[in-house]
């Protein structure tokens, strides 16, 4: 097995000597290529470190191939198709369909799979050595890196299972001089500190062209390789790939970090992340500028595991994964990865032990995985060899729904029920307990994903006037709270009689609202007349106007050009007095729509409906509910996002760290 030389390496030269001889006598004919390359490198003694890299390279290839076939090479033609369907404003389904109509269907099995070990050449190989050591040594930033963090995070020929190209020299030509001059002529800023220049060539160089995001793809392919990547395009795996390429290119050590489970999704999220000359880790991600992982969204973001990408094999896991090969699914049998969890938990916690009164008799497979909620199903982001007496998971960020599981023959199978890292650090479990209780809910996704908008309301105001220009003007209501559900109402006292009558944004807050409703008392019907307000919105397409305020939609809403200064409001035709307003926010559309139908699921071992309701406002009451479970609300007339919940104190509650 290919595990047996590495899992008896230890530091000595006969051992390390030894996993040389084992990745050389895998090489087959290709052998006496590498070989080449160890010769070259042997010969000199101011190629040491060369030669030491050559076989860091080397004692890792048997762990990596890559597909080659007609049908790949059909499909990766989606990438440029897909940047200038989006550069014509069109659907990346458009993209999508063009290249499966053109192509068929995909399948690997279509498609030859090549090791490393059996293909690399000696130029090849020689080529990406000598450019790693050049921008190593001649960048300035370059002597703050070790050499064990060279061989890492900067000499990698490769990142995944990308077909093999050439693509440094190209990298760094097109990058290199767009940046050195500006960057070396700078004041006030450590240029021996490759955070420093990871931050410069990002805001300055890296996204010249537009980058375009978008999780939408033909199949299933496997990374897309530097040629590809240029395009500047697809999910958070290409364009880190492509932030790596041009990093790696000009000597600044960086990695991939990822998340099994993006929160409310069943895919995973990576980011570029880089350390500065202290040891303190930044990232990018997306457009977001490389910013401290401490204090941002990253590390205050839910989450259970976070891993980053090596190049070498993590020797201790590697040896635990081939114990248990058979049993584990796909994604936990390749440790090229170390568990980086700690540096990014808000709320950290060491270990996790399972109660063995937790766990469901009758089962004892030989792994468990401890998962995250993902809508109605449950995706592993971590596991351990199972022990009924002592199970535990290890290097947690708490403060969110999990449950323990098994696999097998692709079917997951149940360990426990579902629960959260208390306060303490102990699994809180959600069981049913046989009563049944009536619950209100007024959203299928966390209210905190709201906020960003949401804030943007604190501090508007509700003015009325009898003057177009709102020169002379009272102020009816002004918001200092943050909006909790759809839609917020206020009675308010007797007020003068006004023909306009708006909502005035506050500051930095884009004038950010979806609906207004005015009346002369809550029980009369909402006044109408001439929409007014400040033209123009930030998108420049006519898309969030100032006219959405008044359309009678909580799904459209205006966002205006500026900061500050927008405004939307109605002109009446005739004096009228305002006894009630009601406004909702600028969402994201996951609140309950009036008019929708939804159910409402608990779990109780699996999951099971709690029934079916058609929204006759911003909220559901649901009666007879098994209480002590956890909960999910799911929109049948739209939408796809739902995440689970637990119920307490007549709330809703998605997250469960410490407040």
């Amino acid at each position: 097995m290919a595990g047996a030389a590495l899992m008896v390496a230890s530091c000595s030269g006969e051992k390390e000597a030894g996993r040389l001889e084992y990745a050389l006598s895998q090489a087959g004919p290709n052998r006496v290529e590498l070989e080449k390359v160890l010769d070259r490198y042997s010969r000199a003694p101011e190629d040491s470190l060369k030669y030491e890299a050559a076989v860091f390279l080397i004692e890792n290839m048997p762990y990596y191939s890559y597909y080659e076939g007609e049908q790949l090479d059909n499909y990766l033609r989606y990438y440029p198709l897909l940047r200038s369907t989006l550069r014509e404003k069109k659907s990346p389904d458009v993209a999508v369909d063009s290249i499966q109509k053109m192509y068929g269907p995909y399948s690997v099995r279509s498609l030859t799979r090549k090791r490393d070990i059996e293909t690399v050449d000696s130029t090849y190989l020689c080529n990406n050595i000598d450019w790693a050591f050049k921008v190593w040594r001649e960048q300035p930033w370059g002597r703050n890196v070790t050499f064990e963090e060279f061989k890492e995070y900067i000499l990698p020929y490769r990142i995944g299972d990308e077909k093999l190209a050439y693509w440094r020299e190209t990298y760094y030509n097109y990058y290199n001089h767009l940046f050195v001059d500006e960057f070396f002529k700078m004041t006030g800023v450590d240029i021996t500190d490759p955070v420093q220049a990871a931050i410069f060539i990002s805001n300055n160089v890296l996204w010249l062209d537009q980058l375009h995001f978008t999780t939408a793809a033909p199949a299933d392919l496997p990374h897309v390789g530097p040629d590809i990547a240029w395009n500047k395009c697809g999910s958070c795996r290409e364009l880190s790939d492509f932030v790596v390429y041009a990093c790696r290119a000009l000597g600044i050590p960086c990695a991939i970090d990822r998340m099994p489970v993006l929160r409310n999704e069943r895919v995973g999220h990576t980011w570029v992340t880089f350390k500065d000359n202290d040891g303190v880790l930044y990232y990018q991600e997306f457009l977001r500028g490389i910013q401290k992982v401490e204090g941002s969204h990253m590390h205050t973001d839910p989450k259970q595991k976070v891993y980053r990408t090596t190049f070498s094999l993590n020797a201790g896991t590697y040896a635990e994964t081939m114990k248990y090969e058979e049993w584990l699914v796909d994604d936990f049998k390749d440790p090229h990865y170390i568990d980086v969890t700690r540096v990014y938990a808000s709320d950290y916690v060491d270990e996790l032990p399972i109660p063995s009164s937790a766990i469901y008799r009758g089962i004892s497979p030989e792994v468990a995985y401890l998962c995250a909620s993902t809508g109605l199903s449950w995706t592993p982001v971590a596991w351990s060899p199972f022990s009924r007496r002592n199970l535990v998971f290890r290097n947690l960020d708490r403060g969110e729904l999990m449950r323990v599981a098994t696999i097998k023959d692709g079917r997951m199978y149940f360990l426990t029920d579902p629960f959260y890292i208390d306060n303490d650090h102990q699994a809180r479990f959600f069981t049913p307990d046989g009563t049944l209780e009536e619950i209100t809910v007024y959203s299928r996704t966390p209210l905190v994903l709201e906020q960003e908008y949401s804030t943007r309301m604190i501090g508007g105001v509700f003015e009325g006037s009898n003057d177009p220009g709102f020169r002379d003007r009272d102020t009816l209501f002004m918001i200092t709270e943050l909006p909790e559900r759809l839609i917020e109402s206020v009675n308010i006292p007797l007020s003068d009689p006004y023909r306009y009558i708006r909502y005035y944004g506050p500051e930095d807050g884009y004038c950010n609202v979806s609906e207004v409703i005015f009346k002369e008392s809550p029980d009369t019907a909402p006044l109408t007349g001439k929409v007014i307000g400040t033209p123009g919105c930030l998108e420049g397409d006519g898309s969030h106007e100032y006219t959405n305020v008044y359309d009678g939609k909580t799904w459209t809403s205006f966002n205006y050009k500026e900061p500050s200064g927008g405004w939307s409001g109605l002109d009446l035709g005739e004096r009228k007095r305002i006894g009630y307003i009601a406004y909702t926010h600028r969402n994201m559309d996951n609140y309950v729509r009036p008019g929708d139908t939804y159910e409402l699921f608990y779990c109780d071992k699996v999951w099971k409906s709690a029934g079916v309701l058609t929204a006759e406002s911003d909220s559901l009451v649901y009666s007879g509910v098994p209480a002590g479970s956890i909960y999910l609300l799911k929109n049948l007339s739209r939408g796809r996002q739902a995440e689970a919940f637990s119920y307490e104190e007549g709330r809703q509650r998605w997250s469960h760290k410490k407040p």
